[in-house]
């Protein structure tokens, strides 16, 4: 499979993970157990595939970076998908690019570059546009959106961590370490085992969330980032064109919501180019 097409299908596969969580949660109390159960559907993914190419040299970075994701974000994820649905968290999340290239000015000496302001502008406009939506669903709280810029920050900050600590594992065992690490988190969070009905619910959502990790990490060892990460960053137009296929009533998906996820994705395949 070429690099364009991994990445468009962990694209599309991460857009779709969101409104899979959605309809999972639908009538469950708690959201501890589902995350937990996500995560356990994706390792059962990556796992395989560690088992049939495996390189444990310099592994370390990613079982560091599954701590802060998917470990910590997921648990934001899942809770704002619950508060302000699965097409908002989508897009929320795709302001990620943003507060890698902050950190990485910051903390890592990357030049500021002229594409990098530009994208941030279309970033910070959709997000704008997304936080002033007034045709959202009542039942849709605002505190999400903190949610989900919050587990966003922590995506970009493992990209920045695997960039610091040079992780050169394989892309399946690399995928492998870090969802474990991540299903330790959930587990402490948790602390149950999830139900199965909860297993059951999560699967599709899991199954997923396994697959586009993997294709992720395969495309950025085959080819450069200036390629993957635009193409990556199609994930929140993903999830909006599955919410308003599949969810459509629940999300209340207009063309704020529509615009706000166009500037996205266009200021984080700006900063990803640039970078």
């Amino acid at each position: 499979m070429s690099v364009v097409a991994l990445s468009l299908v962990s694209a599309a596969m991460f857009g779709a993970m969101p409104v899979a969580v959605r309809i999972g949660l639908r009538g469950l109390a708690d959201a501890a157990g589902p995350v937990l159960a996500t995560v356990l559907w994706a390792l059962a993914v990556a796992l395989p595939a560690a088992a049939v190419r495996h390189d444990l040299r310099g592994i370390w970075p990613f079982v560091l970076a599954g701590l802060v994701a998917p470990g910590a974000s997921q648990v934001l994820l899942t809770f704002a998908i619950r508060e302000i649905g699965a097409s908002r968290t989508s897009v929320a999340v795709g302001t990620a690019p943003l507060v890698a290239v902050a950190i990485a000015l910051l903390f890592l000496d990357e030049p500021l570059q002229a594409p990098l302001v530009f994208g941030a502008l279309a970033i910070v406009g959709g997000g704008i546009l997304l936080g002033a939506e007034r045709d959202r669903p009542g039942h849709l709280r605002g505190r999400g959106l903190v949610l989900a810029a919050t587990a966003a920050a922590l995506f970009a900050a493992r990209d920045d961590l695997v960039r610091a600590l040079h992780g050169h594992a394989s892309p399946e065992t690399a995928a492998a370490a870090a969802l474990l690490s991540g299903a330790v988190v959930a587990a402490v969070w948790a602390r149950r085992v999830p139900t199965r009905v909860e297993l059951r619910r999560l699967a599709p959502a899991g199954l997923l969330f396994g697959v586009s990790y993997v294709l992720l990490f395969e495309a950025y060892w085959r080819g450069r980032v200036s390629v993957v990460s635009p193409l990556v960053a199609t994930e929140s137009l993903w999830g909006v064109l599955f919410a308003a296929l599949l969810i459509r009533h629940a999300e209340g998906v207009g063309r704020r919501l529509a615009l706000g996820a166009l500037l996205v994705v266009a200021g984080g395949a700006v900063i990803g180019a640039a970078r």
